[in-house]
């Protein structure tokens, strides 16, 4: 039992170390973190329902992973050639799109929390 709550408290490290390290590095993960900040109390008041609530912090939380994800694929990138190069700049702008989804979704299930709560859905 000891090494597994070994290896969970490492691994929470690696994950707090890499969080911390992006969200100092990368403007678009300090302004979805603000956003989330803002999202959890307004989010109480907003949501229809406590399920409601869960999908709308939820899926701010899923924008942030997906922002993460970029932000390691564009690291990466960087690291294997800090050059300009076409096909990297395509596969930086591929992570920029899923990052464009993930936001999209969170605009169409805060504005569904919205219409619902105002009557109009």
């Amino acid at each position: 039992m000891l090494p597994r709550i070994a290896r969970i408290y490492h691994a929470t490290q690696n994950t707090y170390r890499g969080l911390i390290h992006a969200v100092r590095s990368e403007t678009a993960l300090q302004e979805e973190c603000a956003a989330l900040g803002v999202a959890v109390p307004v989010g109480l008041l907003l949501a229809p329902s406590a399920a409601w609530y869960v999908a709308m912090v939820g899926v701010l939380l899923l924008v942030i992973s997906v922002e993460l994800l970029n932000t390691a694929l564009e690291k990466l990138a960087d690291h294997i050639t800090p050059e300009w190069n076409e096909e990297i700049g395509i596969i930086k702008d591929i992570g920029s799109a899923a990052v464009f989804c993930a936001l999209l979704l969170a605009i169409l299930v805060w504005g569904a929390a919205l219409a619902l709560r105002l009557g109009l859905l």
